[in-house]
């Protein structure tokens, strides 16, 4: 498929063209391309053994730098995945835009020489003894532990769901899996030939790239236009919270831009329920009521926790608005552990009020590597993350809103010409064609 190349909306060519530049060299800004030389960074001696759970961007990012930055350390990364994929890509492998190969690498290219790679999963963590227990049973002593596992796709909190059936009987799901997401489009492709009623879903639960319902919703609606049967389709947003995004500005932005696009949405109503076969789905109301619909498509991002691992360990909040999803406490600036000081998260798997996006771990990457130095030297973790979050959100082909925020729902524009409440071909093209090398320059360790 093809995407007619065309001028940002309000911004000249001259803009246009500046700000592709800007963005290749805005480096320190949050969505830096990674087209930048490298920097070098200082090293410091140490036989410090640092461990590392988890090979997502996070993990990748981390034991990258640190092999860089520690000379004489001992560095260990635990997991057992093989292939690693470019998560952000899931949205376009759904709609259509990109083929699933596009989203597919291989761990062993991008852990770099030096690093001990234990290809197993994390089962248990002992932190009073500082030792990670993996699937086999092996021990692992560590000086400094990183977690990183990400998180747990939880779809078994909804009755009759069944992950091997997404792509038949119009059941899709953009988060498990390149092969799923592709499968995801197939589903949305058979319905905008034929129309029908269309259920897109939000849980209550924290998740990853949280825009990612947003983005289908939006695509759904274009892709139905496209066909020319947009008026033989219905599509209801269900969202079991009150919002349907976490800042509010982008969060009206989005339900004006719906209503006239004509897609209710329906707040306090969360999926409980769905039956595959009869393609009808069931979904709590806020008084507990029941209310259930008949579908011919329906979109589900499962509700999302913490691995087993650590939601089980002394590792996660004990209390609080995280401790129920198990997610790991986290000082949300220095990203150190709260409890056990030798301890630091990264990405999806902390418990904080916002994170969940490769922008995020981008930004935090660094400064989970300069404070764990710090402490090594017998210092204080100094460097403070914002929060600093950034979902290029889809709402059209040829067409997407950059919005970037921080913990305090700021908005943080970082490239000139890019209005966060325009939509525009700039942004659109750089989720379509510049954010990969600047993830995979996070990867390794270059950003």
């Amino acid at each position: 498929m093809t995407t007619k190349r065309r001028q940002a909306p309000g911004m000249s060519r001259r803009a246009f063209l500046g700000a592709g530049t800007a963005a290749t060299l805005a480096a320190g800004t949050g969505i830096n391309l990674g087209l930048t030389a490298e920097t070098q960074a200082a090293t410091i001696k140490t036989s410090a053994h640092v461990v590392v759970i988890g090979s997502g961007l996070a993990g990748l990012g981390l034991v990258n730098r640190l092999r860089k930055q520690l000379d004489g350390a001992k560095i260990t990364l635990v997991d057992a995945k093989k292939v690693h994929h470019y998560q952000p890509g899931f949205t376009l492998v759904a709609t259509g835009i990109w083929p699933k190969g596009k989203v597919s690498d291989t761990n062993a290219e991008l852990i770099p020489p030096g690093v001990d790679w234990v290809q197993e999963m994390a089962k248990e963590f002992r932190p009073d003894s500082n030792e990670v227990v993996t699937e086999s049973g092996k021990v692992l002593k560590y000086d400094y532990l990183i977690v990183a596992t990400g998180l747990q796709l939880d779809f078994g909190q909804i009755e009759g769901m069944d992950i091997n059936r997404i792509g038949s009987k119009g059941l899709a799901s953009v988060y498990p899996g390149p092969e799923l997401a592709e499968a995801t489009w197939k589903a949305m492709d058979e319905f905008r030939r034929k129309g029908g009623k269309a259920l897109m879903t939000l849980p209550a639960t924290p998740i990853k790239c949280a825009g990612a319902p947003l983005k289908m919703t939006f695509m759904l609606h274009n892709r139905l236009e496209q066909a020319g049967m947009r008026d033989r389709a219905s599509i209801d947003f269900h969202s079991a919270i009150s919002s349907v995004f976490s800042v509010p500005v982008i969060n009206q932005e989005v339900l004006n831009r719906w209503q006239q696009a004509n897609i209710p949405v329906h707040f306090r109503s969360k999926l409980v329920a769905v039956d595959i076969d009869a393609q009808r789905a069931t979904f709590e109301q806020e008084d507990g009521s029941h209310l259930v619909e008949d579908y011919d498509f329906i979109h589900i991002p499962p509700p999302m926790r913490a691995p087993d691992a650590v939601k089980n360990s002394p590792l996660a909040w004990q209390e609080g608005p995280f401790a129920g999803g198990g997610w790991l406490e986290v000082d949300p600036g220095t990203l150190q552990h709260r409890r056990y000081a030798n301890v630091f998260g990264c990405g999806d798997i902390n418990g904080t009020a916002k994170g969940k996006t490769a922008a995020t771990v981008k930004k935090s990457v660094p400064i989970v590597v300069d404070n764990l130095i710090s402490l090594i030297q017998g210092q204080s973790p100094k460097v403070i993350f914002d929060g600093y979050t950034s979902c290029p959100l889809l709402v059209r082909e040829g067409a997407a809103l950059l919005v970037e925020f921080d913990y305090k729902d700021n908005l943080t524009p970082s490239l000139p010409g890019i209005k966060p409440l325009q939509d525009s071909y700039f942004a659109w093209l750089l989720k379509y064609r510049l954010f990969k090398p600047s993830y995979m320059a996070v990867a390794k360790g270059r950003l």
